[in-house]
């Protein structure tokens, strides 16, 4: 069985170290060599945002990517970890140009996987399974939550403010569109 606390402790304690993204990254690398486990504890069947810890310097947070769900291009202005424990995370990366900003790459990440992801990075995230959802734990080296940042518009690519307040509508959104 996976222990969700012993989790969190052993990730408050790695995020302490000298390389808290490495350390942390290290323990979500861990739990992800028993994905089931994981998806027992979280089961991943409709879109989700859940706050499972925050603090002032680290939140860890349950995403459900609904099917064919996506996020526009954000930011998160501190580092994350990110894990997947069922289905995939396809990230599409940009990067500041002028006024705006452009595509720089992409990676697909696959379950019983992670991503670290450095305070400067800009991202999309679609789930490109159109059936089933992706389950995953998001570790962020500071306050996710109320941690002001930007949000770009995935169409005009116009940048608005954001914060956790507006991914959770999306995760609601999502879920609510799939409930209909």
């Amino acid at each position: 069985m996976f222990d969700l606390d012993q989790f969190i402790a052993d990730c408050v304690v790695a995020r302490a170290e000298t390389d808290g993204i490495t350390a942390v990254r290290e323990i979500l690398d861990r739990a992800l060599t028993e994905p089931d486990r994981i998806a027992h504890a979280l089961p991943a069947t409709a879109a989700e945002f859940l706050p499972l810890y925050t603090s002032s310097d680290m939140s860890i947070m349950k995403f459900v990517w609904g099917p064919a769900m996506s996020i526009p291009p954000h930011d998160h202005l501190m580092w994350a970890v990110n894990g997947i424990y069922g289905g995939e995370e396809d990230n599409v990366f940009f990067r500041r140009s002028g006024a705006g900003i452009v595509e720089s790459g992409g990676r697909r990440v696959g379950r019983g996987r992670s991503a670290m992801l450095g305070a400067d990075v800009i991202h999309a995230v679609t789930n490109p399974d159109a059936r089933a959802c992706t389950g995953s734990i998001h570790v962020y080296g500071g306050d996710y939550l109320r941690q002001p940042r930007s949000m770009w518009d995935a169409e005009t690519r116009e940048e608005r403010p954001a914060d956790g307040e507006t991914v959770r509508r999306l995760f609601e959104d999502a879920r609510n569109r799939a409930d209909s």
